[in-house]
């Protein structure tokens, strides 16, 4: 497993506004890579209360276990790399596996995996491209017969990167919109389809 601590800014844009910065950078569909999120909490979602989120993303053939924990005003995220049959156990709902995420989990955060469930899957296609001072992150995301389209700018400095996505944003006239994460996206389009 390895840990790193991200500093991600990111705003929701319209279509129009996502193919216009596309435009501007000359980026085109060949420029994305898709990838896919599985989705877990408990069924009283303790880790949505911790402010955690936990997934499977597969990327082409790799499939990468992350939880994410606040970390000041970034996050911690733990990475542990799975193979294909342990990943689609996983995804399918059978989390007795061994594996390190899952015993960080119930030594750390107190969660049994027994106690996990999947909640679903997010597919997002992504184009990367190195801005300023940081990584500027392109994410047209699908899930639950709906899609949104957001900008991220991950950085390592928040104030300086903080300034620089402000500019960008004004630059492009688009207005700072409120950004949920992607998991909470996710839960307040499943929570409205109940």
């Amino acid at each position: 497993m390895n840990q790193e601590v991200e500093i991600e800014l990111k705003n929701l844009v319209n279509k129009q506004e996502f193919e216009q910065i596309m435009l501007h950078f000359g980026l085109t569909l060949a420029s994305f890579v898709e990838q896919t999120n599985y989705y877990f909490d408990t069924t009283d979602f303790r880790l949505k209360e911790l402010g955690c989120a936990l997934r499977i993303r597969q990327k082409k053939n790799q499939y990468t276990f992350t939880l994410k924990q606040p970390h000041g005003e970034a996050l911690l995220e733990t990475h542990e790399l799975l193979n294909e049959q342990t990943a689609h156990k996983f995804i399918s709902g059978k989390l007795n596996e061994k594996s390190d995420m899952m015993n960080l989990l119930q030594h750390k955060l107190n969660i049994e995996p027994s106690s996990l469930r999947s909640l679903g899957s997010l597919t997002t296609c992504r184009a990367e491209i190195n801005y300023q001072s940081g990584l500027l992150v392109f994410d047209h995301s699908m899930y639950l017969h709906h899609e949104d389209f957001e900008i991220e700018f991950e950085v390592k400095d928040a104030a300086q990167g903080k300034y620089e996505f402000e500019q960008f944003l004004q630059k492009f006239n688009i207005p700072k919109r409120k950004t949920p994460n992607k998991i909470r996206r996710f839960f307040d389009v499943k929570k409205s389809l109940r």
